[in-house]
């Protein structure tokens, strides 16, 4: 296969992508409810537009540096409590 044939295969696979075909439901929906007034259609239709547009952001988000950092928030929330613990035995224990 040359470069432009895997263009061309990586076109139609863009073209028929999960993505695009909820869009098109999406648009077909909305376009049958304005058509026939039908105001379910129009909201199904929204609701699978916006679907459509949350999952593109959510698939295109970097969700292994997104755990990285929840964990490193993690680790530093446990060490802060950590030594506040320490701080307050110590604390309690010069009271005595």
């Amino acid at each position: 296969m040359d470069d432009k044939e895997k263009q061309e295969i990586s076109l139609i696979g863009r073209l028929l992508s999960m993505e695009a075909l909820l869009i098109l439901m999406g648009i077909a929906s909305l376009g049958y409810g304005i058509a026939r007034a039908q105001v379910m259609s129009i909201f199904w239709g929204v609701m699978i537009l916006v679907g459509a547009v949350v999952l593109s952001f959510v698939r295109k988000r970097d969700w292994k540096k997104h755990w990285e950092e929840m964990e490193g928030a993690q680790r530093r929330y446990e060490a802060r409590m950590k030594a506040q613990e320490q701080q307050k035995e110590k604390d309690d224990a010069a009271k005595q």
